[in-house]
């Protein structure tokens, strides 16, 4: 009843809110972008206190090699679809949730748009999931570039 601004996964979904979903289905090899939108639309019906809300999505081809991406929901604007990373190389998944939040956080506390800030999560999980350890240390500046397309590669 407290909580305005709602991030997860779809377990987190079923495990902390009890919405049951198909969004992977028991073998988590397809993403639906559909079935996410569904978990969200229960979710804000279900707690209508609910401003802004966003689930990760991950579909792993290997422990080593995932696609990533979100969907995100705001009152005011209705649904965003981020960028699909394809192939994106994990070198450490612990963190890129927690990285995720608060490149959404960081967009929606400086006015950005419910897309950029899905773009912003997006990018900095992907950083700190491709990196060692479970803190990102990117600059904004590398989050930027990534999410222009431009290489990853830590510029010095």
């Amino acid at each position: 009843k407290s909580v305005d601004v709602l991030f997860g996964n779809e377990e987190d979904f079923v495990v902390a809110l009890g919405i049951e979903s198909q969004a992977n289905g028991s073998d988590f090899l397809e993403l639906d972008e559909h079935a996410y939108k569904q978990i969200i639309t229960r979710a804000v019906a279900e707690f209508p206190n609910l401003s802004k809300v966003a689930i990760t999505m991950r579909q792993a081809t290997t422990a080593s090699l995932n696609d990533w991406t979100a969907v995100g929901w705001s009152l005011e604007e209705g649904f965003a679809q981020g960028r699909n990373y394809q192939d994106l190389w994990i070198m450490d998944r612990v963190g890129g949730g927690d990285s995720f939040a608060s490149g959404f956080i960081f967009a929606a506390l400086n006015s950005l748009s419910l897309t950029q800030s899905v773009e912003y999560g997006l990018a900095h999980g992907a950083l700190a999931m491709t990196t060692p350890g479970d803190t990102s240390m990117v600059s904004k500046a590398e989050v930027d570039r990534l999410i222009e397309g431009k290489s990853a590669r830590v510029q010095r």
